[in-house]
């Protein structure tokens, strides 16, 4: 049997023991599973890489959005397949795949997979405002100026941000509107095909939604596949806030709500921050960053989806 490497967050919200041992008894069906517990997320990545060196044909993060990203970046380009076990609070990617909710219906799915699927992913390069040029991807959405400040924020308290979710998100985001951005003048420089634009927040959507709050889909735009929508938010007052989520919730023209532009079917987008801004990919922090560029790159992850996908 194929060798399959299980790399699981134990702080995810719905992680078990228990469940673990189902899981590991699920997927030993059809591989020969190796159990590993990274100590924190860049030692995920770091197992994920060095199991592409060996011989594991498969590594399957279990765990949330953020054990995904890891484990994803250390997989990009490798060759190996990434499995997804979601366990964690919101589970964006598995969503957005069609990966099954319940954490053992997504093994056993998993065990059924004979060819996987390619997967695209957003290639973020960063320059810090230490002027060193950095390299990472996102698996389905990143983002400048706010949206990073919501996530740092939300950092700040995990245990809350494991309990409650994305209420959780939603009281960080109202307080980092109220104190930091509701009179705040454009710091970002944006170019998309040509085009500049200055806004506060920059958001970077991959896959048909750009995130879930609880049950209810959020998206930027409506793209083609490998390409990505941008929406660049030029200001942001209080009276501004519902009328984007409202828009964003049933999937409308952004571009019909005062102090948005939004682009689809874009290529790259290419992002400026001046003296620095906070950067985010799949709520994962990024630090501070003087620029960020992105662009889509579709052969460079495959991922072990259910056949009906």
């Amino acid at each position: 049997m194929s060798r399959l490497l299980l790399l699981a967050n134990p702080s995810a919200s719905a992680f078990t023991g228990g469940l673990h041992r189902d899981i590991v008894t699920i997927l030993s069906e059809s591989h020969t599973v190796e159990p590993a517990w990274p100590r924190d997320p860049a030692e995920s990545q770091s197992m994920a890489t060095a199991a592409s060196g060996g011989d594991f044909n498969t590594v399957v993060a279990m765990g949330g959005d953020g054990v995904v990203h890891h484990v994803a970046n250390g997989l990009a380009g490798t060759g190996v397949t990434l499995g997804i076990i979601p366990a964690g609070t919101t589970n964006v990617v598995a969503r957005l795949l069609g990966i099954a909710s319940k954490p053992k219906q997504a093994a056993a799915d998993l065990v059924r997979v004979s060819n996987p699927t390619e997967v695209p992913l957003t290639r973020l390069s960063t320059t810090g405002i230490d002027g060193v040029v950095k390299s990472r991807y996102s698996t389905f959405a990143a983002g400048v100026g706010m949206d990073a400040d919501v996530v740092a924020v939300a950092d700040r308290d995990p245990s809350k941000k494991s309990r409650f979710g994305s209420l959780h998100y939603a009281r960080s985001a109202a307080g980092v509107v109220l104190n930091e951005y509701r009179s705040k003048e454009p710091d970002l420089c944006v170019t998309i095909e040509g085009e500049r634009h200055h806004g506060v927040a920059v958001l970077v959507q991959l896959h048909h939604k750009y995130t879930y709050f609880g049950r209810v889909p959020l998206a930027v735009g409506n793209h083609e596949p490998g390409t990505l929508s941008v929406l660049v938010i030029e200001r942001l007052p209080l009276k501004a806030v519902p009328r984007i989520l409202v828009a964003a919730s049933l999937g409308a023209d952004l571009n019909k709500v005062a102090g948005c532009f939004a682009a689809t079917n874009v290529s790259s987008v290419e992002i400026e921050a001046g003296e620095g801004a906070l950067a985010q990919a799949d709520g994962e922090a990024l630090g501070q960053v003087r620029s960020l560029v992105a662009s889509v790159q579709t052969d460079l992850l495959r991922v072990a989806l259910r056949p009906s996908h």
